[in-house]
């Protein structure tokens, strides 16, 4: 247990700032998730329109500092790359997750 002011401080931001990390991850796997689904569901225009959102997401809480820029490059990219395995396959969902297992 901390016994300085100052630690018993730093364990307060500690807390407040995991809560606020944790949220915006939850958020963010959310996104992805939707993400997923529209392009199982083989829905180029859905998929896209939840591509964009998912981008961004990715975007602000890399900005935040919650996860790292290039882990947030790297998410952006794998998923833009199912993206266009969708729209190279017309749409079938079955090509979309082929793509799915190589990208990682």
């Amino acid at each position: 247990m901390a016994h300085s002011l100052s630690a018993k401080k730093r364990i307060r931001q500690s807390l407040k700032r995991r809560a606020r990390n944790r949220a915006r991850k939850d958020v963010l796997k959310n996104q992805i998730k939707s993400f997923t689904s529209a392009i199982t569901g083989g829905n180029i225009d859905q998929a896209r329109e939840e591509f964009r959102k998912t981008t961004q997401r990715l975007d602000k809480v890399a900005a935040k500092k919650t996860i790292h820029k290039n882990t947030a490059a790297r998410k952006r990219s794998r998923l833009a790359k199912r993206l266009n395995a969708l729209v190279a396959a017309g749409g079938a969902p079955k090509a979309a997750k082929k793509g799915a297992k190589s990208a990682g």
